[in-house]
């Protein structure tokens, strides 16, 4: 027996909002004093960082659980299953439902029993439930439900990454720039079929590192104190980032039996353009070998940073033949790996 994805759908958000956009924002340092430079040197900067040229926000009638289920869907479509034959639905996000214009987080009930409700599921015995696990969510949910299968509680899981960061966002907040909407999901199967997962590795760094991502107050310091927003220490989680992914990414692939020169492609969390290029550097060091060219495919130029969203998304345009140049063939070595708020961290080795 093998535990394959069968099917991947997304829902990517209609709005798109270009660098341009944020050209009449008041950026703010945390203590509230006015940013010393001009909005164009700090789109510049931004870009060359980032990468990022635009991102997608959801429209205002549009929530996370929304765009999961508009996911869920078509990945239900694309693996051709019956949903009553669901033992799972595992959804990933970090915020809950966040209507537009309002303040307070909604996640009662779950988001995953809201995906299971409209997609009109009668099963009671498919179990739905939530997983917080930072933008590595998706990656674990996935990781969870090999599990599941394995010890024989489940033949056929959903799992799903969404989220919509948009409604979170300190407006006064340079970082706020980064982060974008998103769905993608996946049905994940136990399958005579060759190949699946080989490997994974997950670990949580709290001692020191819990809040390197956190809610904070905005840094315009005229509003509410009582409204929170997403707030990150960048430099600590890029410096993070470079000691922990590749070190987790080596431990998977080690564990697979996979050799380094055999992986086609990593599909790593789609954060910042510059760390992302570090970490995959970095990881083939660890190798004494050179970053192949075209190894690590992008989505955030267009997309942003849509937290558990990256890489289902990712993979699923991959798989569609969406990305120009970039594509997943059968038996295929891909390379999964992600980081975030926790700090979690983790990786899977997956053959096509």
């Amino acid at each position: 027996m093998n535990i394959k994805i069968t099917g991947s759908g997304s829902y990517i958000p209609t709005e798109i909002v270009s660098n341009k956009d944020f050209a009449d924002h008041v950026f703010l340092n945390d203590d509230g004093s006015p940013f010393p430079h001009p909005n164009d040197i700090v789109a510049k900067k931004f870009l060359e960082i980032t990468g990022i040229q635009e991102r997608r926000y959801v429209t205002d009638d549009l929530n996370t659980s929304d765009i999961a289920f508009l996911a869920a869907k078509k990945a239900i479509e694309d693996a051709k299953i019956d949903p009553e034959t669901l033992d799972y639905i595992i959804l990933a996000h970090n915020f809950g439902n966040v209507r537009k214009g309002t303040i307070q987080t909604d996640s009662v009930p779950s988001l995953a029993a809201r995906v299971k409700f409209e997609l009109r599921i009668k099963n009671p015995k498919c179990v739905a439930y939530d997983m917080l696990f930072g933008c590595p969510g998706w990656l674990e949910g996935v990781i969870q439900a090999q599990a599941f299968i394995k010890a024989g509680m489940a033949k056929k899981c959903l799992v799903i990454g969404a989220e919509t960061l948009s409604r979170v966002v300190d407006l006064h907040d340079r970082d706020s720039m980064i982060y974008s909407d998103g769905a993608g999901a996946t049905i994940i199967e136990a399958t005579e079929e060759a190949g699946g997962i080989l490997a994974h590795e997950s670990a949580t760094f709290a001692y020191d590192e819990a809040y390197y991502l956190f809610f904070g107050n905005s840094f315009n310091n005229t509003l509410d104190p009582d409204v929170r927003y997403i707030k990150m220490h960048g430099r600590k989680i890029y410096e993070f980032a470079l000691i922990h992914v590749p070190k987790a990414m080596k431990e998977c692939l080690e564990k697979s039996g996979v050799d380094i020169k055999d992986i086609k492609k990593i599909l790593i969390h789609q954060a910042n353009e510059k760390m992302d290029e570090a970490i995959v550097q970095r990881f083939y060091k660890l190798h004494h070998q050179t970053m192949p060219e075209g190894i690590m495919p992008m989505s955030i130029h267009k997309l942003g940073n849509s937290s558990v969203a990256t890489i289902p998304t990712l993979y699923d345009s991959m798989v569609k033949g969406e990305i120009k140049n970039q594509n997943l063939n059968k038996g295929d070595i891909i390379l999964f790996a992600s980081v975030g708020a926790g700090m979690n961290v983790n990786a899977m080795v997956y053959k096509m």
